[in-house]
C-alpha cells in the first residue's frame, strides 16, 4: 500500500489486492483518526476483487469521513469491481471518479474559499 499527503487534508492510498485490503483500510482509518480527519482517494486499480471483509472496512472508512465532515472518493474500478458494489447496492453510497484528478477536482471543489463580500458605504 502506498499512502501519500497530497495535502494537510488530502490523503491519497494506493491499495494492494486481496488479502492485503481490509488490514490496508483499517490503517487508514488508524491515520486519518491520528490528524483527526481528512479527505481520502483510493486507487482500486490493483483490485481485482473485494470482499465482504473490505466492504465493510471501506464502510467503516466512509462513516469516520462522513462523522467528521469528510469525503472518501474511490477510483480506478475494474468493471468486474464495480459491478460487485451495484450488487451489493453500495454504487449510491460510495463516491467514485474517473481517476485521480478527478477525484482531486472533486474534493478541492467543495473546499474553495468563500469570496468575502464588498459592501459599498
Amino acid at each position: 500500500m502506498a499512502i501519500r499527503n497530497l495535502s494537510a487534508d488530502i490523503l491519497s492510498v494506493d491499495l494492494h489486492p486481496e488479502p492485503d485490503t481490509g488490514t490496508e483500510l483499517a490503517t487508514v482509518g488508524s491515520l486519518v483518526r491520528l490528524r483527526g480527519g481528512c479527505d481520502v482517494v483510493v486507487d482500486l486499480s490493483s483490485v481485482d476483487i473485494v470482499t465482504s471483509a473490505s466492504l465493510s472496512k471501506l464502510l467503516e472508512l466512509r462513516k469516520l469521513l462522513t462523522d467528521h465532515g469528510r469525503r472518501l472518493i474511490l477510483f480506478g474500478l475494474a468493471p468486474e469491481t464495480r459491478n460487485t458494489f451495484e450488487e451489493a447496492a453500495l454504487d449510491v453510497v460510495f463516491e467514485f471518479a474517473d481517476d485521480k484528478s478527478a477525484a482531486l477536482a472533486a474534493i478541492r471543489s467543495t473546499k474553495q474559499p468563500k469570496s468575502k463580500v464588498r459592501t459599498s458605504v
